[in-house]
Parts: structure tokens; sequence; C-alpha cells
């Protein structure tokens, strides 16, 4: 193996930075939504309770979306820097939803995060509560134009070929924004979103508990991100059968290489293993722990459907593509898949046990109850991030599926030794920035909730200012 082949180079660096940006990138739209139903509660109750926790955990929104906002500039840089070839082929057509990401929804949020943020004693209470739902929805749409982007290269539509230009132009932009991959995504990545946003509440809202800090805040916020959990685990798994089928009519080849299934299946032969191990090579089976029926209903929805097998879409692919090797790293697509199903429904679970030991006001004495819950934040958030793994790397070895090859799009003007130098110079500052987000988010935590501001003079309102951010 060539350690300075650019392309294997280009592809760890945008991994790498992809995952490292995708850290910030649920919480954020899972804490702006919770922050949004903190301020409303106060806004309709005015409970002091409600305003403690809005500015408690908005804080450790922006201090999340500060972050991740410096981290994301840096991918759309490699599209042109180490993908140009890639760029010149869909930049007609991938170019257009990160437009709208960029002058609608991106700035969208950057407005009215700073009506919020320095709006407090400014603003009217209904018009300053409108600015951070109108943020929540800025982020939420930023999300959707990415998801519709990525959708592209997982089932390219709304194109046509421009064959003296050799590149792929846009014929609807409404078709693009709806492609089936897109809208079935969405859904899933939102609700798996406010998982990560629960899992740190609960995290938090523990780690307080169980010190008898806070109680009067960390009570409340503790049954909300456990709530939270439960119905956002739930939606996500049901959002994700939606996908799943999208999948498999879009590439089924990701599905089977997701169960490793080499060899067309039907009914109680296509199996789900729970646990499987395998040669080296991964052709053969040695052991495995499986639940029959269970392939054809996640990829079919029918008991006795026929799911294609590896070396089956092999030939196929072959014939419509030319020779070469068309299936993915089995290994990868096989355990990111298990393990972000696995690591989602930890998590929930953990949950559910929370909900039963603390119902009607207990308190469970047993520190490790409280030491599961505070440890577990990661669970939700690896999810997502080897989900994204699943996705990205079960697509391969195309970058845009049946029309361009990953090897294809790569820069060809840049040499191995200078994406090395890149890639170590972005894995340096984001170790640093890694640190500063740590920190600033553990005292934030550590700190707990300021205590109420003084009641406005005139209207006796508790109208906190902007400097307490």
């Amino acid at each position: 193996m060539d350690w300075l082949d650019p392309l294997l180079l280009s592809r760890w660096q945008f991994g790498l930075t992809t995952v490292y940006h995708f850290l910030f990138v649920p919480l954020t739209i899972g804490m702006v939504v919770t922050v949004a139903i903190y301020q409303t509660a106060w806004y309709r109750t005015g409970k002091p309770i409600y305003l403690q926790l809005t500015h408690f955990f908005g804080k450790i929104f922006l201090i999340n979306f500060a972050i991740g906002v410096a981290t994301g500039i840096v991918q759309e840089f490699q599209f042109g820097m180490n993908w140009s070839d890639y760029s010149r082929f869909v930049g007609d057509v991938f170019g257009a939803p990160l437009a709208f990401e960029g002058i609608v929804a991106f700035f969208l949020e950057a407005t009215f995060i700073g009506l919020w943020i320095f709006g407090w004693d400014k603003l009217p209470k209904g018009l300053h509560l409108a600015t951070i739902w109108i943020t929540a929805a800025g982020s939420i749409a930023s999300a959707y134009f990415i998801i519709a982007a990525n959708a592209f290269m997982q089932n390219p539509v709304a194109f046509q070929m421009n064959p003296e230009k050799g590149r792929a132009e846009l014929t609807s932009i409404g078709e693009l924004l709806t492609n089936p991959i897109a809208l079935a995504a969405f859904p899933h990545t939102l609700f798996a979103c406010f998982m990560v946003s629960s899992g740190l509440i609960i995290s938090v809202a523990a780690w307080h508990l169980y010190r008898n800090q806070h109680l009067e805040t960390m009570r409340p916020a503790l049954k909300l991100g456990l709530w939270m959990m439960v119905i956002s685990g739930i939606l996500t798994t049901l959002m994700g059968d939606q996908l799943s089928l999208a999948m498999v009519d879009a590439q089924p080849m990701k599905m089977a290489a997701a169960e490793a299934l080499y060899h067309t299946a039907t009914g109680a032969n296509a199996s789900f293993s729970i646990f499987t191990l395998g040669t080296p090579d991964g052709v053969s089976e040695l052991f495995s722990i499986r639940v029959p029926y269970l392939l054809s209903l996640l990829s079919t929805h029918s008991f006795d459907g026929t799911v294609e097998g590896i070396n089956n879409l092999q030939a196929q692919y072959v014939q419509l593509y030319g020779p070469g090797d068309y299936t993915p790293i089995i290994w990868v697509t096989y355990w990111s898949f298990r393990w972000m199903i696995a690591l989602g429904l930890l998590h929930v679970f953990i949950a559910v046990v929370g909900l039963w030991v603390t119902r009607k006001g207990r308190s469970p004495k047993s520190r490790w109850v409280w030491k599961v819950a505070i440890w577990s934040f990661p669970l939700s958030l690896g999810a997502m991030i080897v989900g994204w793994v699943f996705t990205e790397m079960g697509r391969q070895p195309w970058l845009v599926f049946g029309l361009l090859k990953t090897a294809d799009g790569v820069s060809p003007g840049v040499s191995g030794l200078e994406v090395l130098i890149s890639l170590v110079a972005f894995t340096l500052i984001y170790g640093v920035l890694a640190v500063v987000e740590f920190k600033l988010i553990i005292r934030a935590v550590q700190k707990g909730p300021d205590p109420l501001p003084e009641p406005h003079p005139e209207s006796g309102e508790l109208a906190p200012r902007a400097t307490v951010y």
C-alpha cells in the first residue's frame, strides 16, 4: 500500500474532518430545539426554573455551535482542493443545495442567534422567543439541504449528462430536494439528533443529582431527557426502517454488504445475523447467531421477500458498468451497521430503566445507576457516527453511485505529501479545538444553572441581560 497515495490520504482527510465536524452537528440541532422548548415553557408559565434551564443549556448550545461552524467550513474547501474532479463533475447539481444551505439556512441561523443572544433585555418576550425558534428552523433546514446534497451521491436524480463538458447538470431543483433517499434520511437523522441532545441532558442532570446539587432544576431536566430519549429513539427506529427500504431500492449492494450476504436469499434463508464470526476475507461463515426472516422483513417488509446477494449484484454491476470490484469493505459495513443499532438501542434501554427507577419522584440509591447515566452520553453520538460511516463506506467504490467512482474524483494536481501535510495540520488544529470545546462545556456543566436575575423594577418580570452569556 502506498501511504502517500493522494486518493487514500484524501479519503482519510475528508473522513476524519467529517467525523470530527459531526461531533457537533447533532448536538447543535438537538440542543437548539431543547433550548427553544425550555424558553417556550418559561414564556407560557412564567416559572423561573424554565428560565434557568434555558440559560444553562443555552450556554452549552452556543459553545457547541461556535466550534461546529469553525470545523464545518473546512469541509467545503476540500471539495475544491482534494476533490476537484468530483466538483467539476457534479458541481452544477451538488452546489445547488449547498448554496441554499449557505445563503438561506446558515444566514438565518447566524442572524437570529445574534438577536437571541443580545435581545434578552431589548426585545419583547414573544418576539425574543421567536428568534430561538427561527434559529432552530435554520439549523434543521441546514441539515436538510446537506442531506439532500448527500442523497444525490447515494441516488442520483434530477440531472442530465452534458457529453461535451463531461459533467452532470441540474434539471429540477424540486426533484433534487425530494430525492427519496433525502426524504427518508432526514427524519431518521433529525430524531437521532434529538437522541444525542437527550443523552447530554441525562448525563448532565445525573451528574448534579448524584451530588445533590441544583435539585429543583435538574430533576425535571432529567425527566425531560429520559422521555425525549425514549420517544426520539422509537421515532429514529421507525424512520430508519423507511430509510432501509429506500436504500435497498437505490443501493441493494449496501444492504447485502450490511449483512455480508453473498448469495441471494428468500424468506427464512434471508436471516439477520446478530453476531457473526467468519474467515478473514469475510467470504465464509464460521459461526453466527441469526434471526430467521428478519433481513427479508427489513429489506422488503415481507417475510418471503427476496434479498439479492453480493455475488449476484457484483455480476449485474459488471454488466452495467464494466469490469471492476463493486463490493464495499464488508467488515466495515457489517459491523458499523450493527454498532449503529446496538449503541442506539442501549441508550434507549438506559432511558427506559431511568424512567422506572425515578418514577413517582424516587431517587436511586445505587451509585452505579447514576454513573451509568452520567457516562452514557457517547452512546447515541457514537451510533450516529458509525451510521454515517456505514452510509458512506457502503456506497463504495462509488463517489456518485453509478456515475463517478471515488478514484476518479480526486484532484489530479495534488500530491500525496501535500495532502499528508494538510491532514496532519487539520488533526492538530482539531485536537486543540476539541480540548477547548471539552473544557468549556465541562466548566459550564459543573458550574450549573446561574442564579436568577433580579426582577425588572417596573414590570417585576425576569428579564435577564445578554451578559449572562
